[in-house]
């Protein structure tokens, strides 16, 4: 990893050896997972997921007619959202580094798919005209490339939403939310999933979360890769969108 970068959160060597052997670790796990992350999903969000993220790209501007891309588009949660967004005239691309979770949201999304990382978009400069990302913020090697490649895909004008879970800042709301992660969601896993490795997933999602650098961190490099406007929205102290555009 380049000596100056940034990393969402500290190296967590129980799950991989180091910063290089983080993206094969990230791989493996959601390949194995994909079949069931919906629907333990829709357990963690009480049904509620659907309705908040197409109102978090409301609120970021996206229209009728617009080219977006969805980096780490997993299943294809937000993509699903913005599909019917962007329409009529519009489209939306997907790109992801897991073949299984891209699998997976061609099953039920019509949608061009590309095999990608976030810190190397195959794509050319000025493509889109909005770049989204739910919740795999914490699964980048290094904000300042990623923010980087993002703003260089995007159209002047053009408009980033990241979707992220916020670790609260008081401590009986962290202790209940890591109560959740840790304990509640691998025994539900256990219950409706089939791959053993889900609620090993849900476990990990929740030591990114109480890891991730903080709000002023991520904003700080999408300033210094030249968005502008950025800005942080919570919902319920937990669901982070931070958003910009290209000038």
């Amino acid at each position: 990893m380049p000596l100056d970068a940034l990393p969402p959160h500290p190296e967590l060597t129980r799950y991989y050896a180091n910063g290089k052997a983080k993206r094969g670790f990230l791989k493996e796990i959601f390949d194995s997972t994909a079949e069931d992350y919906d629907r333990v999903e829709n357990v963690v969000a009480l049904g509620s997921g659907s309705w908040y993220r197409r109102k978090a790209l409301e609120r970021a501007g996206l229209r009728p007619g617009m080219r977006l891309l969805d980096v780490a588009i997993g299943t294809g949660l937000v993509a699903r959202e913005a599909i019917a967004m962007v329409a009529p005239g519009g489209s939306v691309t997907g790109l992801d580094p897991s073949f299984g979770m891209i699998s997976q949201a061609r099953r039920t999304l019509d949608l061009s798919v590309v095999l990608g990382a976030g810190e190397q978009l195959p794509f050319a400069d000025e493509t889109f005209d909005f770049l989204s990302m739910g919740y795999a913020l914490r699964h980048l090697s290094d904000l300042r490339l990623a923010m980087s490649e993002f703003r260089r895909v995007l159209k002047p004008g053009g408009r980033v939403c990241l979707l992220e879970i916020a670790r609260p800042d008081g401590f009986v709301q962290r202790k209940l939310m890591e109560i959740y992660f840790r304990g509640m969601l691998p025994i539900v896993s256990r219950l409706i999933s089939t791959r053993p490795q889900t609620g090993r997933l849900w476990v990990y999602y929740w030591e990114t979360i109480d890891q991730c650098v903080p709000a002023v961190t991520v904003l700080r490099a999408m300033s210094d890769a030249g968005l502008i406007d950025v800005a942080r929205h919570t919902e319920l102290g937990m669901f982070a969108e931070y958003t910009g555009r290209r000038g």
